[in-house]
This record gives structure tokens, sequence and C-alpha cells, in this order.
């Protein structure tokens, strides 16, 4: 049986060229959760933990006409939103998230979506990841990168990292990447490891950065 490569941490220059062939294969790279507002997409973005994007849209196509402000959720019957967001998961604790953020919005900041990271990791179910979402993608501020699964899983196979926890996942990222690079980075490995750079069986033979990866813990057969 074929076993891993051996761990191998990219140089930053292989780094930028990985990040200059990324915006070559996910140009619009963005992402694929549906919103109009930062409250929407602070809202998609609590309920696709543990969910698929496609899924979350289809719940929160409805979900959006019904609860437009912080004060519509913080209002909201936990009963009757619990069925709401139910075929998202995990339902019962995504609805004391929402709520919880909606009640602590309301409360706190005005009724809006704040705008800096120490603020938005102080509402219910939000940690760096979400808030990194929402900064970048909805306001447009790069205060760090968004860590997934996908982008864990990439960033390790690809040697942009080593480490497996996603908080040093993401200091190694903004200390390889140029900062305009981090929102955009966030976006392009998602959509890389959605589409090529599977968990299971990575579609190496097809990969567009294969060029440059030392195919950290991949088999060596993939």
């Amino acid at each position: 049986m074929a076993k891993p490569t051996r761990p191998k941490r990219v140089t930053k220059d292989t780094a930028l060229a990985i990040a200059a062939a990324l915006h070559e294969l996910y140009p619009d790279a963005d992402v694929e959760l549906d919103w109009l507002t930062p409250l929407d997409l602070l809202v998609a973005t609590i309920l696709s933990a543990q969910s698929t994007d496609e899924r979350v849209n289809r719940v929160t196509a409805d979900l959006f006409k019904k609860y437009r402000t912080a004060k519509d959720y913080a209002a909201a019957d936990p009963a009757t939103f619990r069925e709401e967001i139910r075929s998202s998961g995990f339902f019962n604790q995504k609805t004391d998230w929402v709520l919880g953020a909606a009640r602590k919005m309301v409360e706190d900041f005005g009724g809006r979506v704040p705008e800096t990271m120490d603020e938005l990791v102080t509402l219910p179910g939000v940690a760096r990841k979400t808030a990194n979402l929402v900064l970048g993608t909805a306001f447009g501020k790069a205060e760090g990168v968004v860590v997934d699964t996908h982008v864990k899983r990439v960033a390790y196979r690809l040697g942009l990292t080593l480490e497996q926890d996603p908080v040093k996942v993401e200091e190694d990222l903004v200390a390889r990447l140029p900062r305009e690079e981090w929102i955009f980075a966030g976006h392009a490995l998602i959509l890389h490891g959605r589409r090529i750079c599977v968990a299971r069986k990575p579609k190496c033979s097809q990969c567009g950065l294969a060029e440059w990866c030392p195919r950290n813990g991949v088999e060596q057969s993939a």
C-alpha cells in the first residue's frame, strides 16, 4: 500500500506562485452562500456549519424574506425558528446561535452586524472563520483568512502550512500571503477543496496547482 508523502513546507515564493495560479483557476472566487446584507451572510454562515451551501441556500430563500433585521430574529419564536431551519441540521444549536447573536446585536451594537473581529467573535456561534468570512465578504476588510475544513486540508497538502489547528493554519497563511490576497485566498482554496482537492481521492491529475504541490498526506499513487 502506498504511503503518504513526507510533509514539506513550500517557500514563500512558491506560496505567491500558488496564489497567482488560484487567480487563474478561480478568477471570480466568492462565497457560494446566497446573501444580500451583512446580516444575511452572518446568518447563512452560522447555518452552514456541518451543512452544505446548497442546503443552506434552500433554507434561507424563505428565511430572509421573513427576517430582515436583527430585531426580527431577536423576536422570533425559538420553536418556530427551529422548524424553519431544521433541514440545515443541528437546528437546536443553530437556533440558539442565530437568535442569541441577534439579541446581542440589538442590545450591544444597535442592531447592526459588528465590523471588527473583536466585536464579531463576541456573538454566539461566531468564531474566527465566520468572522473572517463576514468581514472580508460583506465589508471588504482583510483581517485574516477563512479556514474551514477545505482550507485546512488544501493548505496542508499544498505545504502552505504543516499545522492542523485552524488558528495556526490561519497564522501560517497570513504570514505567507500578502494581505491583499487574504480574502480571495480563502474563497479560492475552498473552491479548490470542493472541486479538485477533495478529502478522500484528490484529483491530482486534474489539478492546476500540481506543479507546486508537495502533496502532503496524499498517497503517492493518487
